[in-house]
């Protein structure tokens, strides 16, 4: 196999090949996991806003400041 007008064993590519396909996969992983965590962050946000948290923050603890 040539790559750039260099001869490259066939094994050596395979390995090659090989690797990029695992770190492909494992930033693929990570990025999934970061996904998850994002979602889940904002989906709590929206259950607290839902149930008025926010509102109750504003309300009571912020406005004695003002």
């Amino acid at each position: 196999m040539e790559l750039f007008g260099i001869v490259i064993p066939l094994w050596a590519a395979f390995i090659g090949i090989i690797l990029i396909a695992v770190v492909a996969w494992k930033l693929i992983k990570f990025a999934i996991k970061i996904l998850i965590v994002v979602v889940v962050f904002f989906a709590i946000l929206i259950g607290l806003d839902v149930i008025g948290v926010f509102d109750l923050i504003n309300k009571y603890i912020i406005s004695s400041f003002v």
